[in-house]
């Protein structure tokens, strides 16, 4: 009975002095051990403090990156029901415009069965204006000077407020004998203004064609050549001229009086 309370007595004390555990330890040759186990202890408990340590911070780590996803979630949604929003706006978009083109499509065509028809009739009236140009040029060379006189003085207000005296316009003419521009002998004719100011070269014509206005730029040239006149400017006056005549003008430099423009 004695036995057994020593053994119980030594059981209590191995387990709670450490220092009596050392000692028993030492002679029975465990201390180190024993001290190792402990610091081992000591260093397992520091890396288990660690750790939890490291778990708190990953949880709150993982806390911040929900809620960041959560933002961003929220953005993507966000974002998706703008472009679901814009893809409705498109399509309306593109059924507008689809009608739109329709109607325009439809007036397209109207306006091309308009242009049809008023072609046809501005052939018609080129050929009216074809015969006119005939009939005129009839006109033009029973009259003569007299026919020139009558459109001066139709437009003589125009034709002043290129400081022309209308008075004044005189009629120059040249045979080319030698046959230097024309044939041999052909004669030239053009009005000419000479003032202190200026020196035109005038064409004066009931009709006026493109042809007319290259012929009349040619002729300028001659007479400049021909009279030793380097500086001066050219006028184009005609009751009616078509429209790639006045166009051509503008291109050659010569100024234009006219009535109306023939299309």
């Amino acid at each position: 009975m004695e036995n057994r309370s020593t053994k119980q007595e030594l059981l209590k004390l191995l387990k709670e002095d450490e220092e009596f555990r050392y000692a028993i330890a030492g002679l029975l040759g465990f201390g180190e051990v024993l001290k190792r186990l402990d610091r081992h202890e000591e260093e397992l408990k520091k890396l288990r403090e660690d750790f939890l340590m490291f778990v708190k911070e990953q949880e709150k780590r993982w806390e911040e990156n929900n809620r960041r996803w959560e933002e961003a979630y929220k953005r993507f949604e966000a974002i998706e029901n703008e472009l679901r929003a814009l893809r409705e706006d498109f399509n309306r978009f593109v059924e507008l415009e689809e009608r739109r083109w329709e109607e325009t499509y439809k007036r397209f065509e109207a306006i091309e069965k308009t242009l049809q028809f008023h072609g046809e009739k501005i052939a018609e009236l080129a050929k009216i204006v074809g015969e006119l140009k005939v009939a005129l040029g009839s006109i033009g060379r029973r009259l003569g000077r007299d026919l020139e006189k009558t459109i001066l003085s139709l437009y003589k207000d125009a034709i002043e407020r290129f400081g022309i005296d209308v008075e004044k316009i005189e009629k120059i003419s040249f045979r080319d004998y030698d046959g230097k521009y024309l044939q041999k002998g052909a004669k030239l004719e053009i009005d000419i203004y000479i003032s202190d100011k200026a020196t035109y070269f005038i064409e004066v014509k009931s009709f006026a064609d493109e042809d007319d206005v290259e012929w009349f730029n040619t002729k300028c040239s001659i007479f400049a050549k021909e009279k030793n006149i380097e500086n001066y400017k050219k006028l184009l006056i005609a009751v009616n001229m078509l429209r790639e005549a006045l166009e051509r003008a503008k291109e050659l430099g010569i100024e234009v009086v006219y009535g109306s423009i023939i299309e």
